[in-house]
C-alpha cells in the first residue's frame, strides 16, 4: 500500500486485531507496525500503529468510531471485556489489562506475529515464579513450624509442581484465555498444563505488577488454601507422593508429543497375589511396560521407566 494514513493507535495486541478484523469486514486492508524495542517490561512502551490507505482513512475512522463503547474510554468494543469473566473467578479487577493480556500471551502467536509488536509472558512466568514461592514459603513457615528445612522444601516442591498449577490454572478456565498461535490452538494448546502453569505463573506476576504484594499474595492464599489444608490434615509425607504418570504427560505437553496411553499388558500368579503388567505407550508405540500389585501401581511404575527412557534419548 501506498500513501498510508495513520487512523488508529493501541497498545493492546488484542484491540489492533479487534479493529483490523472490523476494517477487513469492510473491505478496507490494515498494516500494523511497531517501532517496539524489546524492554524489560514491554507493556508499558510498546505502541501499534493501524494504517490504511489515505483514500480510505476517512470511512475507515467512521467505521472505528461507530463501534467505540459509550463509557468514554476511547477502546473499541469489545476490548476491555472479553476477560471480565477470568478477573471475577480470580477476585482481582486489572487497572491495566494490558498487563493481563500480556500474561497470556504464549510465545506461539510471537512467531505467527509479523508486526513485531507482540511480546511473550516468559519474563512474567519468572517473576510469577519467584512471587509464588516466597508466598508459599512464608505459609508453610507459618503453618508447619514443626517441620524441619527439608520437610519444608519437599512440601513447596510437590505444592508449586507444574501439575498443581496446571490443575489450578484448569480450575479457573485459564485455558480458555491463552492467546495462542494458530498452530498451536490446532495442536489443543488450551488444554496443555504445561501451558497452563506458565500461564498461571505469569498471571501471578501481573497481579503482583498491577497491584502489589497483597492482592497477589491474597490470590494465591486462595488458590493454595485447599492444598495447604490437605496438608495439614494428612501430614506433610502424603503430600510428597510422586506422581510420575502426570509427570510423564507433562515431559509430552513440553515436546508437544501426544498423550500417553496406558494399557494392561498381562495379569500373572494366583486369584490371592495377583500381579498386573502395564504397558506404556507414546504416539501409538509402546516405550515401556513395568508390573505392580495393582493397576494403579503398575501404570505409576511404567510411567516411571517411560520418563527415565524419553530423558535418556532427550
Amino acid at each position: 500500500m501506498r500513501d498510508l494514513t495513520i487512523i488508529f493507535r493501541t497498545p493492546s495486541q488484542i484491540e489492533a486485531d479487534v479493529i483490523t478484523g472490523l476494517l477487513e469486514t469492510h473491505g478496507i486492508d490494515v498494516l500494523v507496525t511497531s517501532d517496539l524495542s524489546r524492554t524489560a517490561f514491554p507493556f508499558s512502551s510498546n505502541e501499534l500503529r493501524l494504517s490504511v490507505s489515505e483514500d480510505e482513512a476517512e470511512r475507515a475512522q467512521q467505521i472505528i468510531d461507530s463501534h467505540r463503547d459509550e463509557v468514554g474510554s476511547g477502546r473499541v468494543v469489545p476490548f476491555g471485556s472479553e476477560f471480565e469473566p477470568l478477573e471475577r473467578v480470580i477476585g482481582y479487577r486489572f487497572r491495566d489489562p494490558g498487563l493481563l493480556e500480556h500474561a497470556l500471551t504464549h510465545r506461539s502467536r510471537v512467531h505467527e506475529d509479523a508486526s513485531g509488536g507482540v511480546i511473550d509472558n516468559e519474563s512474567l512466568e519468572f517473576l510469577g515464579d519467584s512471587i509464588l514461592g516466597f508466598v508459599i514459603a512464608d505459609m508453610l513457615f507459618r503453618e508447619f513450624p514443626q517441620h524441619n528445612e527439608g520437610q519444608k522444601s519437599k512440601l513447596k516442591a510437590s505444592i508449586v509442581s507444574a501439575t498443581s498449577l496446571g490443575r489450578l490454572g484448569e480450575r479457573i478456565g485459564l485455558g480458555e484465555y491463552l492467546i495462542l498461535g494458530r498452530g498451536e490452538e490446532k495442536t489443543g494448546g488450551r488444554q496443555k498444563l504445561a501451558l497452563i502453569a506458565d500461564g498461571y505463573e505469569a498471571l501471578i506476576a501481573a497481579i503482583y505488577l498491577d497491584g502489589g504484594i497483597d492482592p497477589v499474595r491474597a490470590f494465591i492464599e486462595r488458590q493454595f488454601d485447599a492444598l495447604i489444608d490437605e496438608a495439614r490434615r494428612t501430614g506433610a509425607h502424603a503430600t510428597f507422593t510422586e506422581d510420575y504418570k502426570s509427570a510423564l504427560q507433562e515431559w509430552l505437553q513440553s515436546h508437544d508429543r501426544g498423550l500417553p496411553i496406558y494399557r494392561l499388558a498381562a495379569e500373572v500368579g494366583p486369584a490371592h497375589r495377583r500381579r498386573f503388567e502395564v504397558e506404556v505407550l507414546v504416539s501409538g508405540q509402546p516405550v515401556a511396560r513395568a508390573e505392580g500389585k495393582s493397576k494403579k501401581e503398575a501404570a505409576q511404575a511404567a510411567a516411571k521407566a517411560a520418563l527415565a527412557i524419553l530423558n535418556a534419548e532427550g
